[in-house]
């Protein structure tokens, strides 16, 4: 009987370290990451990234109200294949990135919709605007390692990107679809 309760109490043991664990703050891999978006001009659709970014996330599937994730982008880095369109987008109508020089999500609420699937619900901050977002994404599994994948659409005008003249849509639309890929460490 003591043998048993040894191994009960070493089970129990093990399972609250690997609870602890899955829960802890874990950094991103960048290399294996992305934040990817696609805005419309003149309806061409035009397709960007940042290049800087960093996350840390502490996420249990089995508890997903239980998340806490910031993530933080370098707005500066912004790449869009071409350094004038870079350039004109660092400016204060755009990013405006001497006085914003980061973009930032807390996912402050997660939920499960359906098997894999999740909705992250948060505050984005763009150029000193706030707006509450839903990001859906995916979770998968493979070979140890964890990857959250989503999407999401953002009104520009909401976080003052594209300001005076450019806040007409006629040139460039205020959707954006922002789409993310976050690897994180092998559990």
């Amino acid at each position: 009987m003591i043998l048993i309760l040894r191994h009960i109490a070493l089970l129990a043991a093990a399972l609250a370290a690997f609870a602890a664990y899955a829960q802890a703050p874990q950094k991103i891999i960048a290399g294996k990451s992305f934040i990817r978006f696609v805005t419309k001009q003149m309806n061409v659709p035009v397709e960007g990234q940042f290049k800087k970014f960093d996350a840390m996330v502490a996420f249990d599937p089995a508890k997903p109200h239980a998340t806490h994730a910031d993530f933080e982008v370098d707005v500066a880095s912004i790449d869009l294949g071409t350094e004038e369109g870079e350039t004109e987008a660092r400016r204060k109508p755009w990013l405006n990135v001497e006085i914003f020089p980061k973009a930032k999500f807390v996912a402050s609420a997660v939920k499960q919709v359906a098997p894999g699937k999740y909705e992250a619900t948060g505050p984005l901050t763009i150029k000193g605007a706030t707006q509450t977002i839903v990001a859906p994404f995916t979770l998968s599994d493979a070979g140890g390692a964890r990857t959250v994948e989503g999407q999401f659409t953002m009104k520009r005008l909401q976080f003052k990107i594209g300001e005076g003249v450019w806040s007409e849509t006629d040139t460039v639309a205020d959707e954006i679809l922002v789409r993310f890929r976050f690897a994180l460490p092998p559990q």
